[in-house]
């Protein structure tokens, strides 16, 4: 809205009658004190404003807008007749007018101005409303990234917090693993030998008392398997330095260890170079073990035994990698031609205790898969097989050649 300040109210009506045919909304003001009431209570795009007033005049009215925050950004236009002389021209834009119009007015020209003026006002309150907002915004964000950064720390604190109380109770479920192992490994290490020492000098004519003390023989070595098992579990959450190690080595012990058993199944072992890797050699020699041991344990009863282990240099963390000297990956295989199992229970092989055949047929605690798996992980690896019931299994392994151990 446009405010026009004149003593005579003939004046008003003509240019309020000009501004209003261009739809322009128009107030007045009939003195400087009037002016001044009005603006103090309504906002004003423009104000076409006479110097020669009673009381208050033009110049007098503007200095005092110019001196208020809220009314010193409100556009003035000097319109005068009699104050033509350039002294008041300059007093007028020294007041903080942005025009002084003498008379007569070309009203084409004043109506052009006019609109220019109303457009910058409103140009200038969208900014207004824009940087308010912005400020509001950039408020906002602070206030939530003050909080988030705030949050963070205490959840960090909280997090190395529990991760110290995580280590203590790690610590101290390893040594109650190791007292709990040497509790339970020592009754049974007795019952053992007295169980023989019973068989060897009392029983040698009873044939059912005979067969009653192997069965009890047979659940003590179970129960000592399963207990050497699950020790061996617990010890892979310790974190252990890695080193340069040749798998080859690593698999000619794990082979020396099982030659009793190779030679009894008549096995076949075919092998091809292997890489040296950083790993934790004793884990890797598990992971053999494990998985040689299962190969020759499945192996059937049709025929002999032939378990591949094969390796080559990959391109990528993944099961389908291609091939590639400059890989820094390996994919070990071991495979066999034993009584393979169902994919479907692929998930299955892998957990602790589960296991897929009777285990009065297949002596095992269904740990050694789980090991196996927990080990490959630990490496920054994966592992997986492939096997159909009767045509054997393959284990694939994939290890990096060089890693950070988690």
């Amino acid at each position: 809205m446009v405010l026009i300040v004149d003593d005579i109210r003939a004046n008003i009506i003509a240019l309020k009658k000009t501004l209003e045919l261009h739809n322009i909304d128009v107030d007045s003001a009939e003195s400087g004190e009037e002016a001044l009431k009005k603006i103090l209570k309504t906002d004003y795009c423009l104000i076409i404003m006479d110097v020669q007033m009673p009381g208050l005049d033009g110049f007098e009215v503007v200095k005092i807008l110019s001196g208020n925050q809220r009314t010193k950004d409100i556009p003035v236009i000097f319109l005068s007749a009699l104050n033509t002389e350039k002294k008041y021209i300059f007093k007028g834009y020294e007041t903080g007018a942005v025009e002084y119009i003498t008379k007569p007015v070309d009203s084409d020209l004043l109506i052009l101005k006019v609109k220019t003026f109303i457009k910058i006002y409103e140009q200038q309150n969208e900014l207004k409303i824009m940087k308010d907002l912005l400020s509001k915004e950039i408020k906002i964000r602070k206030e939530a990234q003050d909080n988030l950064e705030i949050k963070i720390a205490e959840r960090t604190k909280e997090l190395v917090q529990k991760n110290e109380e995580l280590e203590l109770r790690n610590h101290e479920l390893q040594q109650f693993s190791w007292v709990v192992s040497h509790d339970l490994n020592e009754p049974i290490r007795k019952i053992q030998i007295f169980i023989k020492i019973i068989k060897d000098l009392y029983l040698k004519t009873d044939d059912k008392a005979i067969d009653y003390v192997n069965r009890t023989i047979k659940s003590a070595e179970r129960m000592q398997t399963l207990i050497t098992d699950l020790l061996a579990y617990s010890r892979l959450s310790a974190q252990v330095k890695p080193e340069r190690t040749d798998l080859n080595e690593v698999l000619q012990e794990v082979l020396s260890d099982f030659d009793y058993l190779i030679e009894n199944k008549n096995a076949t072992i075919k092998t091809n170079e292997l890489p040296t890797v950083d790993s934790i050699p004793s884990q890797m020699r598990q992971v053999f073990q494990n998985l040689i041991g299962n190969a020759l344990k499945f192996s059937g009863s049709e025929e002999k035994p032939i378990i591949e282990i094969t390796s080559e240099t990959i391109l990528e963390k993944s099961f389908d990698s291609p091939t590639s000297p400059e890989g820094n990956f390996c994919r070990i295989t071991v495979k066999d031609n034993g009584i393979g199992f169902d994919e479907i229970y692929l998930d299955r092989i892998f957990i602790i205790f589960q296991s897929l055949n009777d285990r009065q047929t297949y002596e095992g605690t269904g740990i050694g898969l789980a090991i196996a798996k927990k080990i490959i992980e630990k490496h920054n690896g994966l592992i997986t097989a492939k096997s159909e019931v009767g045509q054997g299994a393959s284990f694939i392994i994939i290890l990096p050649l060089k890693y950070k151990l988690k």
